[in-house]
């Protein structure tokens, strides 16, 4: 793909310059893993540096550009790089070539299927003795693994909750990526696990995952297997957390924050930072919990003994 060709056909509304143009095979944040050429955005210069060697094409601001070029990228020049940026995205689903190919939705052996759940008719590939209760709806660009049970009520592969701003007016970003859900993964009433934005990306729970009622998990989330996250959490989009960890009850995960293996995240946990393997955190915001406890045991404390 080449932005002379597309920004033209697909946006003509904005102006733009392009300096060094070089192809690119999809659209990305710079913080993306992807393994194609990409076309990402920046709009400030802390952004640069994350750049790296995937990213072929870059739209950005006048100020920002010189500092690309002199880099040997190629830069699309215009005043509202990340407006322009998600109007691409949107613009190329309903183009051709960007968004998943359509296949007949796919239903393995032995499946227990509600006649009262609902499942898109394309591009849904569910696996062997699968139960879906009730009420559950999975949209298409969904992947259910061999034996998982999704409770009444849950929905798969919706749209998350994004939007970006154009003159003061909120617009929606279309959702393009899916879902995979490993084997053995259980997921009880009215939870909510939310497809990727990009095509090239997946909302991933691993093997034997098992999620309580009413968590709300975000685009492009990556679980790692054996994990459990208790009811009312809320996972943001892009968060990746690791094997064998535990997310307690009513915890809030920051998106793009890194949980590693055997990880906590203890009842109530506001969580900003990256988690280390192994390590628990408490509190909001959330911190390494052998330290939380030790604060509150010291302004337990009457005053006097504190300042001893």
């Amino acid at each position: 793909m080449k932005l002379s060709v597309l920004l033209p056909e697909l946006l003509p509304q904005y102006d733009f310059k392009l300096e060094n143009e070089q192809e690119f095979s999809t659209l990305g944040l710079v913080v993306a893993e992807v393994k194609e050429p990409f076309c990402t955005f920046v709009d400030t210069e802390h952004a640069l540096k994350d750049l790296h060697d995937g990213i072929t094409m870059v739209i950005t601001t006048p100020e920002i550009a010189p500092k690309l070029v002199k880099q040997g990228r190629g830069v699309c020049i215009t005043e509202q790089p990340r407006v322009v940026f998600f109007r691409l995205h949107n613009a190329l689903g309903q183009h051709g070539g960007y968004a998943r190919a359509r296949h007949a939705t796919r239903i393995g052996k032995n499946c227990s299927i509600s006649p009262l759940a609902v499942i898109a008719k394309e591009n849904v590939i569910i696996g062997d003795n699968v139960v879906i209760e009730e009420f559950a709806v999975i949209r298409d660009n969904v992947t259910i693994g061999d034996n998982c049970v999704i409770h009444a009520g849950v929905k798969i592969g919706f749209n998350d909750f994004e939007y970006k701003k154009e003159n003061g007016k909120l617009f929606t970003v279309a959702h393009y990526g899916g879902v995979i859900l490993g084997e053995e993964v259980e997921l009880h009433p009215n939870t909510c696990v939310n497809k990727a934005l990009y095509p090239w990306d997946n909302t991933v729970i691993g093997d034997r995952c098992k999620i309580d009622m009413l968590v709300q998990v975000s685009h492009g989330v990556k679980v790692g297997r054996d994990t459990m996250i208790v009811g009312l959490s809320g996972i943001g989009g892009r968060t990746e957390i690791g094997e064998n960890s535990w997310i307690g009850y009513g915890c809030i995960i920051r998106n793009g924050v890194h949980v590693g293996n055997n990880a906590r995240a203890n009842m109530g946990a506001v969580v900003s930072r990256d988690v280390a393997d192994g390590k628990a955190v408490t509190g909001n915001f959330a911190i390494d919990h052998d330290i939380f406890m030790e604060n509150l045991k010291r302004a337990a404390k009457p005053t006097k003994e504190r300042n001893e």
